[in-house]
């Protein structure tokens, strides 16, 4: 019976790297993530899969797609690499960092490493902003329905939407106190939700109970930091794309023109859409691939 890769339903780790690969040799495919397969349990390493291998495959793979470009004003997301991508997590960044090569060279016959993006837990799970990170986040089995498809021939498996953003902390330091709640939509002292919170509060942008229908999605994000840069790696686990898409095009004004207030002190540089495959017997199943 397939099952989801462990990986997606644990908590997030200390440390973690993201690996974004672009596709280099179409021919080496096949061998590559048979390869890969035998390296990745997807408990520390989860594996996703692309729009370029699947159409270099020629498999169906209901639901996934591209990822769509952000049209809001005033923004401009790039689409990451969009074959292959790895997250590897755990508790030691030296091990992190030599099992990352080890699954470059394996990788590296078909698949060219793009980015390299290492993520950490910040305190008790915070974004660097000092705000609590994916408080709405459903646990058991609501998290099973929201981030893992049910049924079918992709049971087992799940779809995941990436975006690396970048705060600006300089903006974000000069705002009050009461300004930074109000764009949050909590108090940042005891993480407790603002009745009187503005309609552009982050938190009322994409309160997943509010869509109809219901937008869940299970967030396992991270905070980043790269020299003086930093921000948040957002990564949201579905059974499909939908949830994420209605809180993005909400978060964006396009659904009643109130953008979220989150966009004043940061905002999404890259972006792209996986499917992560199941397990079978413990083992990746890439058998919806033709493999």
């Amino acid at each position: 019976m397939p099952t989801a890769q462990p990986g997606i339903l644990a908590a997030p780790p200390a440390h973690a790297r993201y690996l974004s690969f672009s596709l280099s040799n179409p021919d080496q495919i096949k061998a590559c993530l048979a390869a890969l397969s035998e390296r990745i349990d997807g408990e520390s390493t989860v594996i996703g899969i692309g729009t370029s291998i699947a159409a270099a495959l020629h498999a169906d793979l209901p639901g996934l797609k591209r990822c769509p470009a952000i049209t809001a004003p005033g923004l401009s997301i790039e689409l990451a690499p969009e074959a292959l991508w790895l997250w590897l997590r755990g508790d030691d960044r030296g091990e992190l960092l030599h099992r990352a090569r080890r699954l470059v060279s394996i990788a590296a016959p078909a698949f060219a490493l793009e980015e390299v993006v290492d993520a950490f837990k910040h305190r008790e799970g915070r974004d660097l902003s000092g705000y609590e990170d994916g408080t709405e986040n459903p646990e058991g089995e609501a998290a099973d329905a929201a981030a893992i498809v049910g049924a079918g021939a992709l049971a087992g498996s799940s779809f995941v939407a990436t975006q690396r953003w970048q705060h600006d902390f300089n903006r974000f330091d000069a705002m009050a106190s009461a300004a930074q709640d109000n764009a949050i939509g909590r108090r940042q002292s005891d993480n407790e939700e603002l009745d009187d919170a503005p309609e552009s509060a982050h938190v009322k942008r994409t309160a997943q109970e509010s869509f109809s229908p219901e937008a869940f999605v299970l967030r396992r994000s991270m905070p980043w930091a790269e020299g003086m840069a930093g921000g948040l790696m957002f990564v949201a686990f579905g059974r499909s794309f939908d949830a994420f898409e209605a809180q993005l095009k909400r978060m964006t004004g396009g659904e009643d023109g109130i953008v979220d207030a989150l966009f004043g002190f940061t905002r999404p540089v890259s972006g792209a859409y996986f499917w992560c495959p199941a397990l079978h017997d413990g083992r990746i199943d890439l058998t919806p691939l033709g493999l």
